[in-house]
């Protein structure tokens, strides 16, 4: 870190977060600086656009009560940083990754820039094993595998938050020391309500513990908005690279970010793209995602699980389209299954894990997995092929394997996505074959004769 350098007298105007200088010091891009000014309140800036003549700090706390000319700043001649250390779990801390739980800074043993680490391609490595939620819906029919990147789309007013609060919860990984995984949870533009909601359900369950959150509310400026998954990051990469655990990392709501992304983009004058978002969303959200993964030679993993809410339902708005393109995979949380009391309410036609094949199955899962969710999602797939049937020509009209799927679709949705409790794998694979027990052996083309023994008579015996 180079001396800090202090100067007044710079400042031309400010714009909602943005303050107009003069170029008078020699500094850098994305440089932190502190702003403070008559009120003597230091506020934390980065320089965020330069020339040969001016330049554009974002301060990344209220502009309430700052002046002109009173205005100091002090560059701090390095990116924006982040102290981190070995007892970050079980803490709280704000947007900018200061403590919000009442205790002390964490002791430092490493500072890190929050842009994130320098990773050679080659060193990255597939994504492989299983990282068990609790959902039957993800762990059964689209497994979460560690490294990978797997978001979950949702609406206004779907239980989000509660399944990103209970996935934080329950997530283990199986067969290993739980001592070697850890979860980063992130609120970004969360109220304060929920807030306090993600805080208390962590600590009274315990998890938090093994936790590290990070949560920007609301009335929070949009410029400290966009810092807030990156300091979360930052924490996350210190816990997997150095210190070698398995984490997960948990961001609600991802649509908040590229809305505030879209804010500060309008106050830079900058042409906007699709739907007033700026044409850079698409590189700006792989900086983030991107920071997911394994590499060679490092026992450490980090997994994401970032949860984005569908203006009007939209799945191809610019923000799941842009998502989708960079993650592998999505969870489709479905607003019907909602409406008729399904929790979670998580669609599986249109849900895909790109990276499944690589955690489950032998050595990884069980043996039966990969096939159990095939027949499963095949026969689900037929079963809607079979309502829509039914509501032209009515039920009286179908043939009796018809009605064998039209009941098993209703048990698959009741009883296997449907859940108010979290389930072991076993416990959701011995779902599946009892659920596909409605069918006769014949509609089980996925399944070989011997499993069709082993487990799908078993269930039909204790019927």
């Amino acid at each position: 870190m180079r001396a800090e350098l202090t100067i007044r007298g710079i400042a031309q105007r400010v714009e909602g977060p943005l303050l107009f200088l003069e170029r008078a010091v020699n500094v850098g891009l994305n440089d932190a600086v502190t702003v403070t000014g008559g009120d003597g309140v230091e506020r934390l800036g980065r320089v965020a656009t330069l020339d040969e003549d001016s330049m554009i700090v974002e301060v990344l706390e209220s502009t309430a009560g700052l002046g002109v000319h009173d205005t100091v700043i002090s560059v701090l001649g390095e990116p924006i940083c982040f102290d981190v250390g070995t007892n970050m779990l079980g803490r709280v801390f704000d947007s900018v990754g200061r403590p919000l739980d009442g205790q002390s800074p964490i002791p430092a043993a490493r500072r890190m820039r929050i842009d994130g680490m320098t990773i050679n391609p080659a060193r990255r490595a597939l994504p492989r094993d299983f990282i068990e939620t609790g959902v039957t819906a993800i762990d059964l029919m689209n497994s979460l595998v560690r490294g990978q990147k797997l978001p979950l789309f949702s609406g206004g007013g779907l239980p989000h938050d509660r399944l990103a609060t209970a996935i934080a919860q329950r997530a283990r990984l199986r067969g290993d020391s739980g001592e070697e995984f850890a979860v980063v949870f992130v609120g970004i533009g969360v109220s304060h309500y929920i807030a306090e909601r993600f805080r208390s359900a962590m600590e009274i369950s315990g998890a938090l513990g093994h936790t590290t959150m990070f949560l920007n509310l609301a009335d929070e400026s949009s410029t400290q908005r966009l810092l807030t998954p990156r300091f979360a990051l930052t924490a996350a990469e210190y816990l997997a690279f150095v210190e070698g655990r398995h984490v997960l990392v948990i961001m609600t709501d991802m649509t908040n970010y590229c809305e505030a992304l879209r804010e500060v983009s309008a106050s830079h004058g900058e042409i906007p793209g699709r739907k007033g978002f700026p044409g850079y969303m698409y590189s700006d959200l792989a900086t983030l995602f991107e920071r997911a993964g394994c590499l060679h030679g490092n026992p450490g993993t980090l997994t994401q699980l970032p949860i984005l809410t569908l203006p009007g339902d939209d799945i191809g708005h610019p923000i799941p389209d842009l998502t989708g393109y960079i993650t592998e995979g999505q969870i489709v949380l479905d607003r019907n299954l909602d409406r008729r009391d399904i929790y979670p309410p998580i669609n599986v036609l249109p849900s895909l894990s790109r990276l499944m094949d690589y955690g489950t199955g032998e050595g990884f899962t069980d043996a039966d997995h990969p096939q159990l969710a095939s027949q499963l999602f095949a026969a689900y797939a037929n079963a809607k092929r079979v309502r829509v049937l039914a509501s032209v020509m009515g039920q009286e009209g179908l043939s009796e394997i018809d009605n064998s799927y039209l009941a098993f679709g209703d048990r698959f949705e009741q009883e296997l996505v449907n859940q108010d409790a979290p389930r072991t794998l076993e416990e959701s694979m011995e779902l599946g074959w009892a659920t596909l027990a409605e069918l006769p052996d014949a509609e089980l083309t996925r399944l070989s004769d011997e499993q069709i023994q082993a487990y799908v008579w078993r269930h039909r015996r204790r019927a």
